[in-house]
């Protein structure tokens, strides 16, 4: 229920909040969002910054790994390094001093076969996570508010 909940509120978040958002901030786009939308006051912060990001990634990057439905993406990764790029991502995202230098979300996942599942699955995981470290469901969906826009670039097979 909570991740249907989730799931509906990314929905929402991305195609109205999200949207006003844009237009009223109007931030410069970077290769960290696929749209530009302002984080929450005070995100950086209830995630516990640059540490509890990290963190929160390294534990998200092992479980994605051991996940039944998406494991194989996985199975070749760099899992240091890859957790260490979504730890900037979601850093930068959130507010955060760290600056993204990735691949965009469309150039990253253009040669996989990713669907609708995948996606889903991952942002389960990433709730799982999230859980885990205690963050507040409240911040939780901000954050998956910023993410949400980016299944349009990272979903290859439709």
């Amino acid at each position: 229920m909570k991740t249907l909940i989730a799931s509906t509120v990314l929905t929402l978040l991305a195609l109205s909040g999200g949207a006003a958002l844009a237009q009223a901030m109007q931030p410069a786009p970077s290769a960290a969002s696929a749209y530009p939308v302002a984080p929450a006051p005070g995100l950086y912060e209830a995630f516990g910054e640059q540490a509890g990001i990290r963190s929160l990634m390294d534990d998200f990057v092992q479980r994605l790994r051991s996940d039944a439905r998406i494991g194989d993406q996985f199975k070749n990764t760099n899992l240091p390094n890859l957790a260490k790029s979504l730890g900037d991502q979601l850093c930068q995202l959130s507010g955060g001093p760290c600056v993204y230098k990735g691949a965009d979300m469309k150039t990253a996942h253009q040669d996989r076969d990713i669907t609708k599942a995948h996606f889903n699955a991952l942002v389960e995981v990433l709730q799982d996570s999230m859980n885990a470290r205690g963050i507040p469901f409240a911040r939780q969906n901000q954050m998956l508010a910023l993410l949400a826009p980016m299944h349009r670039d990272a979903i290859t097979v439709r």
